[in-house]
């Protein structure tokens, strides 16, 4: 079951869409799931916040509402500050998301890491704590029978 800020992020989903030159743009997908999610920053090059964030999401609509929420968390942050933004923070803003879907907030913890790693190697410049990112976030494990 999916909370009511779930719904509305899924059926109005905020900042859809691309930005023109962005300062980052980061694509990161779920090979197991199908999903594919691609944000874009507008970081302000003197202060470092991000001014706009816009996101284009392939998937199901925990993915969509996921996507929704983290640009909304980190529209107005400075980069140090957007890197704190977890999939915990993101689920708690939804209010939560079902154990099958927790790995779309995932993608969108991913996703703005991936969009600053974009950034940062544009500007030859290093973010605290921001490692490169994967492009599947599966890479890496063992493959598990579920």
């Amino acid at each position: 079951m999916y909370s009511e800020k779930v719904m509305d992020h899924f059926n109005n989903p905020r900042n859809v869409g691309e930005i023109e030159n962005a300062s980052g743009v980061g694509t990161v997908g779920n090979a197991k799931c199908g999903d594919i999610m691609r944000m874009y920053l507008d970081i302000d090059p003197e202060t470092k916040v991000i001014r706009d964030c816009k996101f284009k999401t392939f998937g199901c609509g925990a993915a969509v509402a996921t996507s929704s929420m983290a640009t909304e968390l980190v529209k107005g942050k400075t980069v140090e500050e957007a890197m704190k933004v977890t999939n915990k923070a993101v689920m708690e803003a939804l209010d939560g998301l079902p154990p099958v879907k927790v790995h779309c907030s995932l993608l969108a913890e991913e996703a703005i890491h991936a969009a600053l790693w974009d950034y940062a190697t544009k500007n030859h410049i290093q973010i605290e704590g921001l490692k490169e990112p994967k492009k599947d976030i599966h890479d890496g494990e063992e493959e598990t029978e579920e």
